[in-house]
This record gives structure tokens, sequence and C-alpha cells, in this order.
């Protein structure tokens, strides 16, 4: 389709505008970082405590994983958001920070989850670097990532989708 379509006029800015508007400020990078990390964290203590009473033997390595993760996702998503909702109608801006911080974070906690059961199983790993070795990265990462999707994915719930949304909502409002 080369014109603009019918329900969305021509507009004449630029795909600069478009990557300017992406940037988002430091405040509002490292503050939300770390409000969306608190955030995830929060939800997962909410989600252990209500399925077992906050009854189990790694507390504190399931605080981290999530803290970093909401943590570590903000700063990916919120310039993704950004760019997307970019001169968009509030609902579309709404659906950009819904859909890329859900990803980024689940991604991000996932990713690291990886990382950490990898560094378990390494010590059973062929050496750095040869063949086998880098079969046995690839599905120990999948494995895990699977696991975390399987288990570690319902400790966002109920809190992290609250937050979400609200967050979400917070930063369509916001940027205009």
């Amino acid at each position: 389709m080369d014109g603009p379509s019918p329900d969305r006029p021509r507009t004449n800015r630029s795909s600069r505008d478009r990557l300017r508007a992406a940037r988002p400020p430091y405040p509002d990078l490292i503050a939300g970082a770390l409000f969306w990390g608190t955030q995830m964290l929060a939800s997962a203590m909410l989600g252990l405590y209500l399925r077992n009473g906050l009854q189990t033997s790694r507390l504190a390595e399931v605080a981290v994983l999530y803290f970093a993760g909401g943590l570590f996702a903000w700063p990916f998503a919120l310039p993704v958001a950004r760019f997307f909702a970019y001169d968009r109608p509030p609902e579309a801006r709404f659906a950009a920070f819904f859909v890329t911080l859900t990803a980024a974070t689940i991604a991000m906690t996932a990713f690291l989850f990886a990382m950490e059961y990898r560094l378990f199983y390494s010590r059973w790993h062929a050496p750095f670097g040869s063949v086998v070795w880098a079969f046995q990265f690839v599905f120990t990462s999948i494995s895990a990532v699977y696991q975390f999707l399987v288990i570690g994915l319902r400790l966002f719930l109920p809190l992290g989708l609250v937050c979400l949304v609200v967050s979400s909502y917070y930063l369509a409002k916001r940027m205009r």
C-alpha cells in the first residue's frame, strides 16, 4: 500500500523522529528499570506466597532472578515500545507497551534462568568450544527455558499482570 490508509492520515514525520522518540530520558530508563524489577520481585514473592507460603530453599535465588529479569528487561523493552507507540492512538500505545514489556520480561528472566541452569550443569559438560560442548550448551539452554516457561511463568501471576496493565496504561498516557 503506497498511500495513506483511509483510517490513518498521512503524517510528515520521518523515521528519524520515530527513532528520536524511542530514546527514553535516562531518569526514566534507570528509575523505571529499578521500579519494574521491584514489581517483578514483588510479583514472584506473592506468587510463591500464594502457592506455598514462601516455603522454598531457594527463596533468595528466586528473588534475585525475578528482580534481575525485570531490571534488565526494562532498558530493552522501553525503547522498543516507544518506537512502536510513536504517533499512534492511545490503544495502540498501550498495546505496544503491554506486548514489549511482557515479551522482554519473560525473555530476560528465562535467559537469566537458563544461564544459571547452564552454569550448574557445566561441570558435567565437555570442554569449552568443542562440538559436544556446543550441543550441550544449546540443549541445556533450551530445556532450561522450557522449564522456566512451565514452572516459573506462574510466578508472574496474579500481581505481575496487574503491574503490567497499570504500567502499560501509565506509559501509554504519558507518551503522546
